[in-house]
């Protein structure tokens, strides 16, 4: 695996010593495997054709092992062995929330761990992906936001986790046997530990792979990325990687946002709102979604709600009413369930789906807001949260 490139002068990944001996298959784009493939050995006037047969194997029958990959030539398979390796994330532990939510904390290269949350519904599956180790962001909310920002993960170690979840989910075809429609994991949610648009290129080629027709084969619309409000980069969602958007907002005015959003200090709510005004894939079918946290006494009044639709009037939007999930030394209470119900019906009544998010895995601290990996749970005082937040 290679380390990715600077995103903006706010996050970098750190520099890794890169990896000896046999090259990772997985997180290489198709032309990437083309050309590692040509470097290999693999003549020039095979590759293309190599490359296509390799990536079913891996992509939609979850094959780990050249020796399974029956329609290779048996001597090509021996070649493939001594260069290369399939591998993903290496599963820590799991942990299975009342509701049937699943959290997966995951070991990744350099012995760093991430959490990844399948979300089981009636029809659907969502698994919400990390991005980051840690997060730059420092969201007074977030209980991620208390772990400071270790590295960017690789596109492998991102679509890993789409492998990890199909795994364990026993989603895999039987090789031979027909693919069918049915998904246990239907929808991928760039919601996890880390802003993704600090890490855009690894997040594009993880998403490209997961959307290509022949392997996971998840349709554009069934990903959606959100960003903190990352402004330069928003456009580019649209335009390499073209899945759905979702913006964490979180409050109407700059002075509460700059304390529960800090990145606003940089793009404030006026510029944030010029960009998604201006999103190249905007439209009624095609919303924007806006994710609120329901935070008691800070941003859950009713003139906050008249103040977020009046925002964003005239931009093709739902908005995502989420009850704040409870962390160790939290700063921060749920709204009671009367006011985000009011909040909510103002909200509706000015046109806007308002679904109330309803909390899932908070037992097992999966919900929303709640990742933080498991090395770095070293928890703070209640105080220092509040100083760090400006409370």
């Amino acid at each position: 695996m290679t380390a990715s490139a600077p995103i903006t002068q706010d996050v970098m990944t750190l520099p890794r010593k890169l990896p000896e001996g046999p090259i990772n298959l997985v997180g290489l784009t198709r032309d990437g495997m083309r050309d590692t493939l040509i470097a290999q050995g693999t003549p020039v006037k095979q590759a293309k054709m190599r490359v296509g047969q390799i990536w079913q194997w891996i992509y939609e029958k979850g094959v780990r092992d050249f020796d399974s990959m029956t329609n290779l030539a048996k001597a090509y398979r021996t070649e493939l062995a001594e260069r290369f390796v399939i591998e993903i994330p290496e599963v820590v532990s799991k942990q299975v929330s009342l509701d049937g939510t699943r959290k997966y904390l995951v070991r990744i290269q350099g012995g760093h761990e991430v959490e990844t949350v399948y979300i089981p519904e009636e029809g659907r599956g969502t698994l919400c992906v990390s991005s980051q180790v840690g997060c730059t962001l420092t969201c007074s909310f977030c209980h991620t936001g208390t772990q400071k920002l270790v590295r960017n993960l690789t596109a492998g170690e991102i679509i890993g986790q789409l492998l990890v979840a199909r795994d364990d989910l026993g989603e895999w075809p039987e090789i031979g046997a027909r693919n069918t429609e049915s998904r246990l994991l239907s929808n991928v949610v760039l919601m996890g530990m880390g802003e993704p648009l600090y890490n855009f290129d690894n997040v594009r080629d993880a998403m490209k792979i997961a959307m290509d027709p022949e392997g996971i084969s998840l349709s554009r619309r069934r990903i959606t990325l959100s960003t903190s409000g990352v402004v330069p980069e928003i456009a580019k969602t649209a335009e390499e990687i073209g899945c759905l958007l979702a913006v964490s907002f979180h409050a109407t005015t700059d002075e509460v946002r700059d304390k529960l959003v800090p990145i606003n200090k940089k793009w404030n709510i006026a510029e944030l709102l010029a960009a998604l005004r201006a999103y190249p894939k905007l439209s009624n079918s095609e919303r924007i979604t806006f994710e609120y946290v329901m935070l008691k006494d800070v941003n859950d009044s009713d003139a906050d709600a008249r103040r977020l639709v009046k925002l964003i009037s005239g931009i093709p939007a739902k908005i995502n009413l989420i009850p704040f999930n409870e962390w160790p030394g939290s700063p921060y209470q749920r709204s009671d369930w009367d006011r985000i119900q009011a909040f909510s019906e103002i909200v509706y009544k000015a046109g806007y789906a308002s679904p109330i998010r309803t909390p899932r895995g908070e037992d097992i601290m999966a919900a929303c807001g709640q990742l933080k990996s498991a090395t770095e749970r070293a928890r703070k005082s209640r105080a220092q949260i509040q100083a760090e937040a400006g409370l």
